[in-house]
């Protein structure tokens, strides 16, 4: 009995002492954890932009989470970092920076303002990653090294300026923030407004996350425009439209086109009357928001059985009040067709390859079928809705078709358009936002 016992203790040992090397092996793969794949999510989480920026996380964030519970990209787990860009692009270049060379991610989903994105451009081709960027734009850029999955001008501001002039009237003023998507948005419309027959009679800008317009309203007050074109960003369009209430203009006679506002702004602003304001807070609504218009690809009504099911997805996991939006439905597809080009290609760091399967991929979505052209820009549906007492934007008006992706305005050639974004770059000191700090980019393209 004593021999088997040592016996039986020797071959304990031996088989404790083999775990242990496999254990501890650099080349061992019995006890290694499953390889899995990580990707940027670089959004603003604080400051002015947050307020239209954290529910571009949560549609991200969502996607990734579904595809991981459907096995993941080639069989791996998805792990977002998600890094805060602080609503500024130096911060926003750094954290690219860091999460390319210090996180290892091949692929970073993010950006708002043009002014971020322009920043983070120059990182992503240096390093040859790969920006997914959800959010309408003022055009005039193609990077092999960028999915652009937001409307170009021809997909949202030219159309929208067309119809406004066709059915809201001929007199605009044209109020936007102090950075480059705003200030080229209303070069544009100058042109495309002079091309209908308007006239386009004052042209204001705050700087991101400015609060003063009591100046701006007064002159929009003495000039009566037919319609004010707005390009504000961020939360300043809640002191703007506090403004536009304490000065009694109605939307019902001088109408309000909006590029950049949102259902979930919409919201806030609300939240914010009925906080701040909780006597007049109806009344702002009733009278300062209702009937205002915004142009977008994607609007929450929708009424289609795949966009009720997306929704649903939202409502289920963050609450049945909350509001799903154009840029969240971009970027939540956006996942999607990472995903798809990733498994299809076999390879998540091979930028050029995932870029060359993107083109062949057609996915359905809430919006329409999404597919990516060769300048990289994904074709758009257009649509313009106005605002109900729900809250949401009433669908008005729809392209007959989805629209392919121009984004350079045909009716200038490139290098007027160059030279306006070198004007804008240099006037700014270098930076692609009025009062920029820090040097945020390497170029005036």
């Amino acid at each position: 009995m004593k021999k088997t016992a040592i016996i039986s203790v020797i071959l304990l040992f031996v088989f404790l002492s083999a775990a242990i090397f496999l254990y501890f092996s650099p080349n061992s793969t019995l006890f290694r954890k499953k390889p899995t794949i990580k990707v940027g999510v670089l959004h603003s989480m604080t400051g002015t932009m947050a307020i239209s920026e954290r529910s571009v996380v949560d549609a991200t964030l969502l996607a990734i989470e579904e595809i991981n519970k459907a096995g993941g990209v080639m069989g791996m787990q998805v792990v977002p970092i998600v890094a805060d860009g602080k609503s500024d692009p130096y911060t926003f270049k750094k954290e690219a920076e860091r999460l390319i060379t210090e996180e290892g991610v091949k692929v970073i989903f993010g950006c708002w303002t043009s002014a971020s994105r322009k920043a983070v451009k120059p990182v992503v081709e240096g390093y040859n990653a790969l920006l997914f960027y959800p959010i309408q734009y003022e055009g005039l850029e193609q990077s092999t090294n960028i999915v652009y999955l937001g409307a170009a001008p021809n997909q949202q501001l030219i159309p929208a300026v067309k119809w406004a002039c066709d059915n809201l009237g001929k007199k605009f003023f044209l109020i936007g923030s102090d950075y480059v998507f705003p200030k080229v948005a209303n070069e544009i419309a100058n042109i495309v407004i002079g091309y209908a027959g308007g006239e386009v009679v004052g042209e204001e800008y705050v700087p991101l996350g400015g609060k003063g317009f009591d100046e701006i309203i007064g002159k929009i007050k003495e000039l009566k425009p037919d319609v004010i074109l707005n390009t504000i960003n961020g939360d300043s369009n809640i002191a703007f439209f506090e403004s536009l209430h304490d000065a009694e203009i109605d939307p019902r006679k001088i109408a309000i086109m909006s590029l950049s506002v949102t259902e979930n702004e919409i919201r806030t602003m609300r939240e914010y009357f009925q906080k701040h304001h909780p006597k007049e807070a109806e009344h702002f609504f009733k009278e300062h928001l209702r009937g205002t218009y915004a142009c977008w690809n994607y609007f929450e009504s929708i009424d289609s059985p795949s966009n009720r099911d997306f929704i649903g997805k939202f409502k289920k996991r963050f609450g049945k009040s909350y509001k799903v939006t154009d840029p969240m439905e971009a970027a939540y597809s956006g996942v999607y067709l990472w995903s798809d080009a990733v498994n299809e290609c076999k390879d998540a760091d091979d930028t050029r390859n995932i870029i060359n399967h993107l083109y062949h991929i057609s996915m359905p979505s809430p919006e329409g079928i999404i597919t990516i052209s060769g300048n990289n820009h994904a074709r758009k549906t257009i649509r313009i809705g106005r605002l109900n007492d729900a809250g949401d934007f009433d669908i008005i008006w729809t392209s007959a078709s989805s629209i392919e992706p121009m984004p350079y305005p045909y009716f200038r050639d490139k290098p007027y358009w160059s030279a306006l974004l070198y004007e804008l770059y240099h006037k700014w000191g270098g930076h692609w936002a009025y009062g920029s700090k820090a040097s945020d980019s390497g170029d005036g393209r």
